[in-house]
């Protein structure tokens, strides 16, 4: 599904950085990866690349066969839009909108007509648990864990073959944390290709996968029971 070879990428600023070095690695579709690492080894601009957001300076990303590079913005833009389903630490969601209302977002500028994207909506708030008596609900009234959860909700409207979660439990207390992380577990059995993008070790032990970085370099990519930078969690 997913292929990165010697992917490179240097911000030139006053200074020139070199943030990612030779990055290869290839993920299957149902995988489940955390990407893990500490501040400024890499994984934001990572997660960037791989949620076409930005552009590697050199190397190949081809993401089901289709290599990145060659594709316009527009193409791009499908791609994010039909492929790729973006769950973020800050939620980004409309305060003074329902919860109905932002899932159905995507939906809008996919062009779906108003009954079927609620149709859709629904379903999906439905198929993750979220209570129906908050649909109506601000988003600004909501718990930091509901409003995490409207997020991963929009992020299946258009059902993505790749979730993308960024310190997905990074404003949320342990408890809540835990519940939002079994949420994307479940859609990972459902067939949904997962990367949660993390410096928190213990969210890694969920994952099947562990790639860790260090200064733009990957140190170590191997199934999680071998993975040595867990190696101080305690299961």
């Amino acid at each position: 599904m997913i292929e990165f070879k010697n992917i490179t990428k240097i911000y030139k600023n006053a200074v020139e950085t070199s943030v990612l070095q030779n990055i290869s690695f290839s993920i299957e579709r149902e995988e489940f990866v955390a990407i893990i690492g500490p501040s400024g080894s890499g994984k934001s601009t990572l997660m960037h690349i791989l949620g076409c957001l930005d552009t590697p300076t050199s190397g190949q990303y081809f993401f089901e066969g289709r290599e990145i590079s060659k594709l316009s913005d527009d193409e791009l833009a499908e791609i994010r839009k039909n492929k790729i389903g973006f769950v973020f630490q800050t939620f980004n969601l409309l305060p003074r909108a329902t919860v109905l209302r932002n899932v159905t977002l995507p939906l809008i500028y996919s062009g779906v007509p108003k009954q079927k994207r609620e149709e859709i909506a629904k379903s999906v708030l439905k198929s993750s648990a979220f209570p129906e008596e908050f649909w109506y609900y601000s988003s600004n009234q909501l718990s930091g864990g509901m409003m995490q959860r409207v997020a991963i909700a929009r992020a299946l409207v258009n059902n993505p073959s790749l979730i993308l979660a960024d310190e997905p439990t990074g404003n949320l207390d342990s408890k809540t944390g835990d519940v939002v992380l079994n949420t994307l577990i479940d859609l990972n059995k459902m067939g949904h290709t997962l990367i949660i993008v993390t410096h928190e070790l213990y969210i890694a032990r969920y994952a099947r996968r562990i790639i860790a970085l260090r200064d733009g370099q990957i140190i170590e990519d191997v199934p999680r029971e071998k993975a040595e930078s867990l190696r101080l969690i305690k299961e």
